[in-house]
């Protein structure tokens, strides 16, 4: 018997685990989830990135009465940092949601959607993304590549 899936594995960290610039990733992408607009959702999700060259990219979730049209964060913030920083690889994402009026963090990850886009990232630089996500219990789960998220993806249309 074969087994397809991968051999890559999540950590589970807590906070004070982390290094400076994870911890200052993760409040870079809580502090841009306040900009969140979720009226629909109450939702807000924030996204930062850090690039290569050391820069912090922020955004956060942009919703619309019809729900396909809404962005995640995450798209957002690689989509900027594609159109302004073409050269520059995304080297590690923090992604963080808050539900409406509470006080703590929900769990989250990023959508299948927003799994193809990191994908597309990481093909496009030859470097795989380390992905931080804050959950709930101020644990933080970290992953390197999206192939851990991501193990069937749609990758290449030449076949």
């Amino acid at each position: 018997m074969k087994y397809l899936g991968s051999s890559q594995q999540i950590e589970v960290l807590e906070v004070h685990e982390l290094s400076d610039e994870e911890n200052q990733l993760i409040l870079k992408a809580q502090e841009i989830s306040k900009n969140s607009y979720s009226p629909y959702s109450n939702f807000h999700v924030g996204a930062a990135v850090k690039l290569e060259n050391g820069e912090f990219l922020q955004s956060s979730n942009q919703e619309n009465v019809s729900f396909p049209t809404g962005v995640c964060a995450e798209r957002l913030v690689l989509g900027y940092a594609g159109a302004n920083f073409p050269d520059l690889a995304p080297k590690m994402m923090a992604v963080v949601a808050q539900r409406n009026g509470e006080d703590t963090w929900a769990g989250v990850s990023p959508c299948g959607i927003c799994r193809q886009t990191i994908n597309e990232v990481e093909n496009r630089f030859g470097k795989e993304i380390t992905m931080l996500f804050l959950q709930p219990d101020s644990k933080v789960y970290r992953v390197k590549g999206i192939s851990a998220l991501l193990p069937l993806k749609f990758d290449d249309l030449k076949g």
